[in-house]
């Protein structure tokens, strides 16, 4: 399994090096878009859905695009565009690992694929979950487990899982406190959870 791993790692590395590449540019979006949702309530919440899309390319603050979603339009509103934005996001990555399935198995052997496939068959849908608040770490769980037998509908209903309780926390957040220092509180805790997610699905397996 080892070009397998290296594959995959090539993969977050590939996503990193965009990452930083975008934030060489020195566009205000990445490190703040907020002032991006000053137009009219519609436009504001297609901009913001649109901006988690990117995030699988681009290096945009996600959590603050969901805080920016808990200001404008509360704690259910927000919550409803920020889940919309995350579970798009995943899919999208999703598409690029069906897309590049073929090149994905070129990269290995087809026994290390097709144990592959099996894992992710049966581990991908709770990778996808746990894995929604980390960035990188999400897109590269989407995009491997795109290559993978897993279907597009258990991959929609595992992000949403897992984008759920980020995106309502976050909503609050921006509905209820402006402080730095509890959005940075807040994001811990959601990793908190999302670990105790991990380890009581995997004990139950």
């Amino acid at each position: 399994m080892l070009r397998w791993w290296s594959t995959a790692a090539t993969i977050a590395l590939f996503l990193l090096l965009m990452f930083f590449a975008a934030s060489a540019t020195d566009l205000a979006l990445f490190e703040d878009p907020t002032p991006l949702f000053r137009g009219a309530r519609p436009v504001a919440a297609l901009i913001g859905v649109s901006l988690l899309i990117a995030d699988v390319f681009l290096p945009v603050p996600s959590s603050l695009v969901m805080v920016a979603h808990g200001t404008l339009f509360g704690v259910a509103g927000g919550t409803l565009l920020s889940l919309a934005g995350s579970i798009a996001s995943a899919l999208v990555g999703f598409a690029v690992g069906r897309w590049s399935s073929g090149t994905i198995r070129r990269l290995v052997s087809e026994r290390e694929y097709e144990r592959a496939a099996a894992m992710l068959s049966r581990w991908g849908a709770v990778a996808i979950a746990v894995s929604r608040p980390v960035p990188i770490l999400a897109e590269t769980v989407a995009i491997l487990a795109g290559s993978s037998p897993l279907r597009w509908r258990n991959a929609a209903l595992a992000a949403a899982a897992g984008s759920l309780v980020p995106s309502a926390v976050y909503a609050w957040t921006g509905a209820h406190v402006q402080s730095a220092a509890n959005h940075a509180l807040i994001f811990g805790g959601v990793l908190l959870v999302t670990g105790v997610v991990w380890w009581v699905g995997v004990g139950r397996r």
